[in-house]
C-alpha cells in the first residue's frame, strides 16, 4: 500500500530526536507520503519543518500559526511564512483555524489570524490546513464569507458530528481523520466519517499527538496511520488497499503533489 499521513509534526522534539528511526518505521509500514506541519510554537518550528521536507523524499511541509498561538500572527510572522513558502516543498498554509475549547488565544484574535491565513493561502495559491475544535459554526461562517482559496483546504483531525461534516463538505473541504477514529468513545466521529464521500477523505496521525488504539496514550508516529486506515476501511466497507489509493489521490489533488518533485519515502 501507498499510505499517506496528511498531517503530523516532524519538527516536534518528541519526533525530531529520533527522526531517522521514525521515518524508517513509516517506510516499513507502507507510508510513502507525509505532510509535516509547522505552526506550533515559534517560527523556528516552521523553519525546521521546511528543512526536514527539503532533505527527505516523500515529505512535504505546511507553514502557519496555530490558533493556540494566534497572538503571534503578526505582519512580521506572516512575511516570514511567505518567505518560507517559496520552497517547492511547502504545499499548504496552516494549520490555522479556531479552537474554542482551550482558548489559549482570545476568539477575536484567532479569527483575525484565520482571515490572514486565508488571504495568504489565496495570494500564494496554496490550500489551507484548518484546525477546528468546538468552533464549527463560527469557522463555517467565516469560510462562507471569505470563501476557500482556489486550491481548497482540509479540516484536519475532524472531531465534529455529521451535521458539521456536511457543512464543511458543502464549503469544499476535504476532511481528515486521526487516531481518534479508533477510540471506543468516538462513535460520533465514526458516524461523521461514514458520511464523507471517498473522494473527500484523508487520514493522519497528528503525531506526536493522538496515537490510535492500541497505542493510545503513547507518543504517536506516522507508521501508526495504518491503524486509522483499517478502521476507516471498515466504516466504508471497502478494502484498506483500495481506500489507501483513494486517499493518496485525494492528497495528490489537494496538495498538488504531482507538480512537486517529492519522491517517496
Amino acid at each position: 500500500m501507498h499510505l499517506t499521513d496528511s498531517h503530523c509534526h516532524l519538527a516536534d522534539k518528541r519526533l525530531y530526536s529520533d527522526l531517522d528511526e521514525i521515518i524508517g518505521r513509516a517506510r516499513l509500514a507502507g507510508v510513502r507520503t507525509i505532510i509535516s506541519v509547522g505552526a506550533i510554537g515559534s517560527i523556528e518550528s516552521d523553519r525546521l519543518t521546511v528543512e526536514i521536507a527539503e532533505h527527505t523524499p516523500g515529505v512535504c511541509a505546511a507553514v502557519g500559526v496555530h490558533p493556540h498561538h494566534a497572538t503571534d500572527c503578526t505582519s512580521k510572522r506572516l512575511e516570514e511564512l511567505r518567505e518560507l513558502a517559496r520552497s517547492p516543498k511547502v504545499v499548504a498554509i496552516g494549520e490555522s483555524g479556531l479552537d474554542f475549547h482551550y482558548m489559549y488565544s482570545p476568539a477575536e484574535v484567532q479569527e483575525a489570524s484565520l482571515r490572514r491565513h486565508l488571504e495568504l493561502a489565496a495570494e500564494l495559491d496554496k490550500p489551507i490546513v484548518i484546525h477546528c475544535r468546538q468552533a464549527e459554526k463560527r469557522l463555517a461562517a467565516i469560510i462562507a464569507e471569505m470563501t476557500l482559496p482556489r486550491r481548497g483546504g482540509v479540516v484536519h483531525c475532524f472531531t465534529g458530528d455529521t451535521v458539521a461534516a456536511e457543512t464543511f463538505l458543502k464549503l469544499g473541504f476535504y476532511l481528515s481523520f486521526s487516531g481518534i477514529l479508533t477510540f471506543r468513545n468516538a462513535q460520533q466521529v465514526r458516524d461523521a466519517a461514514a458520511h464523507v464521500p471517498l473522494d473527500r477523505l484523508m487520514i493522519e496521525t497528528d503525531a506526536p499527538y493522538l496515537a490510535p488504539e492500541p497505542y493510545r496514550g503513547r507518543r504517536n508516529e506516522p507508521a501508526y496511520v495504518i491503524r486509522t486506515l483499517a478502521v476507516l476501511a471498515e466504516i466504508h466497507q471497502t478494502q484498506p488497499e483500495l481506500l489507501a489509493e483513494k486517499i493518496r489521490n485525494n492528497a495528490r489533488r489537494l496538495f498538488g503533489l504531482d507538480t512537486v518533485l517529492i519522491g517517496v519515502l
